[in-house]
């Protein structure tokens, strides 16, 4: 089994100003004259992991990594419901990755992440492929209304009291209707308590779904500080109530512009939210991408996987810049 990298802390941080009010963190640690590398948290809204930068070899890698558009250390902050989310899109996300890469003087990086990072990787790299050497996707998902109508509603089949909980918490009159909309609404809520209720049934749904994953981190949805985790539910609210303006299996359909960039996809056989026909899917529309099975892991990964992104951005590192 491969060993992270031991911890480092980054050697220069700051704010990037992108514009709308908005100021993204970010931080590069590792070699300042190493192969950039950009870590894609997920959520969208959860912030970036500061653990990311321990898949890395810190002496090959330089390693950036930012927090989104109102949460982890950016601001405003989403968990203020004073602070609009007009101005938070996957439109307004991929231009600030761009800004990023200009302000820091990177031409080309390599991209990490997974979950919702997956879904803005990809955007972002079928807008600038120029601008991408290499991918490493741990979690493929394009967020597709299939893919979040399964995850809030479909997957129930397999969880009913959990999701029956979930939808039993809306008002009567939006149980039948579209579940996520229906939450969008109450987390835009002029009640406190009526927000946070709503963010608490939310995560106890997102914890009810990867409760098997004992190789994983079951518990890591509601497992969060108040403002982190009203923030999270908030952002994810409104991103997939609005399908995160994309086209209906846009990301599939201009899987094309990606040929020429090596990947590899990294995807558990156990992931209930996040089911493997994705990753399959973009696996056999990109012929650049070599798609990794982990037969134990789910959404939240193992040790298994996290081999397998070690053996990724070792492999890539020693391809140089």
């Amino acid at each position: 089994m491969a060993r992270p990298f031991p911890p480092i802390e980054p050697y220069v941080h700051g704010f990037l100003d992108v514009g709308d009010g908005n100021q993204i963190y970010w931080e590069t640690s590792g070699n300042p004259k190493g192969k950039a590398a950009l870590c894609v948290h997920g959520g969208p809204g959860s912030g970036g992991h500061r653990g990311s930068r321990k898949m890395f070899d810190p002496e090959t890698y330089r390693i950036v990594l930012f927090d989104q558009r109102g949460c982890g250390e950016s601001r405003p902050h989403a968990s203020d419901p004073t602070v609009s989310l007009d101005h938070n899109t996957t439109r307004h996300l991929i231009n600030d990755m761009e800004r990023l890469r200009e302000h820091l003087g990177i031409e080309r990086w390599l991209l990490y992440g997974g979950s919702w990072g997956s879904t803005l990787i990809l955007a972002y790299a079928e807008r600038y492929p120029e601008r991408v050497s290499e991918i490493v996707i741990a979690g493929v998902t394009m967020t597709r209304p299939e893919e979040t109508d399964w995850l809030y509603r479909g997957v129930g089949r397999l969880l009913p009291g959990p999701w029956e909980a979930f939808r039993d918490a809306l008002p009567e009159a939006d149980r039948g209707g579209n579940l996520v909309a229906a939450y969008n609404r109450l987390m835009n809520s002029t009640e406190e308590a009526v927000r946070v209720k709503a963010a608490r049934d939310w995560c106890a749904w997102e914890d009810a779904v990867i409760a098997h994953e004992a190789l994983g981190k079951p518990g890591a949805y509601s497992d969060k500080p108040d403002d982190a985790l009203m923030a999270f539910v908030r952002i994810c609210a409104h991103y997939f109530a609005n399908d995160a303006w994309l086209e209906d299996g846009q990301l599939l359909r201009d899987a094309g512009r990606l040929a020429g960039i090596p990947a590899v996809l990294i995807h558990g056989r156990l992931d209930l939210g996040s089911p493997l026909k994705t990753a399959w899917e973009l696996a056999k529309a990109w012929p650049d991408a070599e798609l990794k099975v982990i037969d134990d892991s789910g959404h939240t990964g193992s040790a298994a996987m996290q081999d397998a992104i070690l053996e990724a951005t070792g492999r890539f590192g020693r391809n140089g810049r």
